[in-house]
């Protein structure tokens, strides 16, 4: 099993939910983020002072799939959230362990 975490572009999370839901991908998690990479920090100034606008709001997404899932995830999120410019986002992969399904006590792959 593995874990994928997707922080993209909040404007581009319609288009990479669209294509998701032509895929194997059965449940996605996901949370309005801020942060900042190597995509400038933006300052304002007001009567003098200069102000920094702070963390770039970004969508993050957490997707748990079976291994032979992955590249076809993969694929979705990165091609429908792909601009070219700076910022576009990253997508981690990780392995899991184990999970678990609360209501009946399915692990693993049947958790799934």
């Amino acid at each position: 099993m593995k874990k994928i975490e997707a922080i993209i572009r909040t404007g581009k999370f319609e288009q990479v939910n669209k294509a998701l839901s032509k895929t194997s991908c059965k449940f996605m998690t996901t949370m309005e983020v801020r942060g900042f990479g190597k995509e400038t920090i933006k300052s304002q100034s007001y009567r003098g002072t200069t102000f920094d606008v702070g963390f770039i709001p970004r969508t993050k997404i957490e997707i748990v799939c079976k291994d032979d899932e992955l590249e076809e995830i993969l694929t979705a999120i990165k091609e429908n959230s792909k601009t070219g410019e700076v910022g576009d986002g990253k997508i981690f992969v990780s392995d899991l362990i184990s999970a678990y399904r609360i209501r009946n006590e399915d692990r693993d792959n049947d958790a799934l």
